[in-house]
């Protein structure tokens, strides 16, 4: 006998395999989303130039920007702690942001991109200018690890995997100077003397003071695992981070060697900070503290003598971005990111006030 199909019955199977499929989907996309949550390392941020956004990248490539008055205001709840706006923005992961009056720049794994705050507010993210950095022959372009804008000329600052630092002329979208010296990655630049000089730091165990007013040459060299006080032997020559206070007496610096701060004029170490089971990774001056984090679940606060002010938990177990406010005092806030998708943020800078949400 001739069997003929129900399409009614048919079009219910459908109906049924069809919904299957998207439940299927939806729990693999959740799968992914909490596999990613878990595996997420928040390397970077900074603060908008109107002190009321933070802005992280993490080792996806994802761009976040949150609302640091929201989330501060007597109405915040878990949904305020949640991005704005997240895009993507790389293919790999983002190591460092700052931020113009214009503009959101990123670097990472590629191109340095900018990226217009306009378009950013309006959620509709794109690139508006980007910077290519030489190309190896064998590898293709390197990772951009660490950069800084100086606002008196408009120039940007970069330094990573290619073991130079470059400063980029935003006017004209041209690379200006290659300073070259270190041997090996580039982690950290830092800007000081109203822009006219520049400290970086790197994996060949070197810190190197470069004045734009000369050739691009290192004036100055400090390296730390050459001074007894200094150095870990068991932890490497590295230089992870570097900072200069505003009064542009004092450099701060570790890594492999022990966080230690060095006189700039004598260039010789007047302190080694005791936190010995930590390689700091990132490291700030801020007011009449010093403030460093790295290799452990903790923020350590410093008196400049060395005498530790405060150690405070945090959710990521390794630290690898401070951002502080210092563009708006009712925002004030201290937000540290690392191994975690949470960001903490710490309102009195002593104790954490709650948790920003990547995910």
């Amino acid at each position: 006998m001739l069997h003929v199909c129900d399409p009614l019955q048919e079009s219910c199977c459908f109906s049924l395999w069809f919904q299957f499929f998207e439940m299927a989907l939806s729990l693999e996309e959740e799968i992914r989303r909490q596999r990613q949550q878990m595996h997420m390392t928040v390397y970077a941020q900074c603060i908008s130039p109107n002190g009321k956004y933070l802005v992280a990248g993490n080792n996806y490539g994802t761009i976040a920007v949150f609302s640091i008055t929201a989330s501060l205001s007597a109405e915040a709840n878990k949904e305020t702690w949640k991005p704005l706006v997240s895009f993507k923005a790389y293919d790999g992961a983002i190591y460092a942001l700052v931020s113009t009056e214009k503009f959101l720049i990123s670097a990472g794994c590629g191109d340095i991109k900018g990226w217009a705050w306009t378009d950013v507010f309006q959620k509709n993210p794109k690139v508006s200018w980007s910077l290519s950095l030489p190309a190896s022959s064998n590898f293709g372009a390197f990772e951009t690890n660490a950069l800084a804008y100086s606002t008196k000329d408009n120039v940007l600052y970069s330094g990573g995997g290619d073991c130079k630092v470059y400063a980029w002329d935003l006017e004209s979208g041209t690379k200006k100077e290659t300073l070259s010296g270190h041997t090996d990655y580039v982690h950290c630049v830092s800007l000081y003397n109203q822009s006219q000089q520049l400290a970086s730091s790197a994996e060949d165990g070197s810190v190197r003071i470069w004045d734009a007013r000369t050739s691009g040459e290192a004036v100055h060299i400090i390296e730390p695992h050459k001074h007894e006080e200094c150095a870990r032997p068991q932890h490497g020559k590295w230089v992870g981070c570097v900072s200069v206070d505003a009064g542009e007496e004092w450099l701060v610096c570790g890594g492999g060697p022990s966080l230690s701060l060095w006189h700039l004029r004598s260039l010789t170490p007047t302190v080694t900070f005791d936190a010995p089971n930590c390689c700091p990774q990132v490291v700030t001056f801020h007011e009449d503290s010093i403030i460093s984090g790295g290799s452990t679940p903790f923020v350590y606060h410093w008196n400049i003598n060395g005498d530790p002010k405060t150690k405070v938990p945090c959710t990521a177990t390794r630290v690898f971005s401070l951002a502080v406010n210092t563009e708006s005092e009712s925002n004030k806030v201290l937000c540290v990111s690392g191994n975690s998708s949470l960001i903490d943020v710490y309102t009195n800078f002593g104790y954490r006030a709650f948790s920003l949400d990547f995910c």
